[in-house]
């Protein structure tokens, strides 16, 4: 019934957002009874009959075909994430079985030495491993002195999710808490559809909206997004602030984990910042968290 669920809530949502006019539908005026496309219109656009629509947003996805939800992405105008999203839930509804392309999990669990080694070598640059529920499996040393914040709780694993819902130092720790916000939340929600009955991700999820109203409100929108490439841009309490890229890789021996590493322009002030926190991290190892502040 979860399954079902999820699957109206998240086409009711993407229907909302899109109007007439960005369908490219004519709007003949008059009071919509509600935001977005109508439920005939996205199926005039996917090229289905009304009827067959309603019951896959109901969510009865017995027999629906990967054709059938290309075609209702496209009228839906979904993107990557999104599409990826509703072919998971439709899995998930179905069956309960992942598709082979994301079968695997992301359970907490020790990396290999040699994914270890190579996160030590990479002393320039903050890097670390972390789940689809986006717990830090392991870091270097300066990717542990970067989030050193998330570290002062004592809870283990470090989870973004949780400093930035629970935490009192991530509103000042993120430039721009409310997209950080978005962004996490989006992330755990993919993470959801891909493991629908991943027991400790449904614990997460369950402490913080029972714990964090901000997180509550953000879940229920449905948005969903991957984790690849983009910006992070932080305050860091020894350095200063941050403005730095990052780049997230799949290790092939690991598709249920994400390697992510941090880098600097050349010759910018982050980048000189990054090098300082590299050096106090090199004199002070062991306790990153206990820098002075700045």
């Amino acid at each position: 019934m979860a399954e079902r669920a999820d699957i109206k809530d998240f086409l009711t949502t993407r229907r909302a957002r899109l109007t007439p006019e960005q369908a490219g539908l004519p709007d003949f005026g008059g009071r919509r009874r509600v935001p977005g496309l109508r439920r005939e219109e996205v199926a005039l656009l996917a090229g289905m009959s009304v009827e067959y629509y309603v019951r896959l947003e109901r969510g009865n996805a017995s027999g629906v075909s990967g054709s059938v939800l290309d075609g209702i992405s496209r009228a839906l105008q979904l993107d990557d994430a999104e599409h990826a999203h509703l072919h998971d839930l439709v899995s998930a509804a179905n069956d309960g079985k992942r598709p082979s392309r994301r079968r695997t999990r992301t359970g907490y669990r020790q990396i290999s030495e040699n994914m270890q080694r190579t996160l030590d070598a990479m002393y320039t640059v903050p890097a670390y491993v972390q789940n689809g529920r986006l717990d830090i499996v392991a870091t270097n040393a300066l990717g542990r002195a970067m989030f050193s914040e998330m570290y002062v709780d004592e809870h283990r694993p470090a989870n973004f999710a949780r400093f930035l819902f629970l935490d009192s130092r991530s509103p000042s720790f993120y430039f721009d808490w409310e997209d950080a916000a978005r962004q996490t939340v989006a992330l755990l929600r993919s993470e959801a559809g891909r493991a629908p009955h991943d027991r400790a991700l449904s614990d997460l999820v369950g402490e913080l909206s029972t714990r964090s109203h901000a997180f509550r409100t953000r879940w229920a929108s449905h948005d969903v997004r991957e984790h690849r490439t983009g910006i992070k841009e932080i305050h860091h309490p020894a350095v200063g602030d941050l403005h730095l890229t990052y780049e997230a890789m799949n290790p092939t021996s690991d598709r249920g984990i994400l390697f992510v590493v941090y880098t600097a322009e050349p010759g910018s002030a982050s980048h000189e910042r990054l090098q300082l926190l590299a050096n106090l991290t090199a004199t002070n190892p062991s306790a990153p968290q206990d820098y002075p502040s700045r």
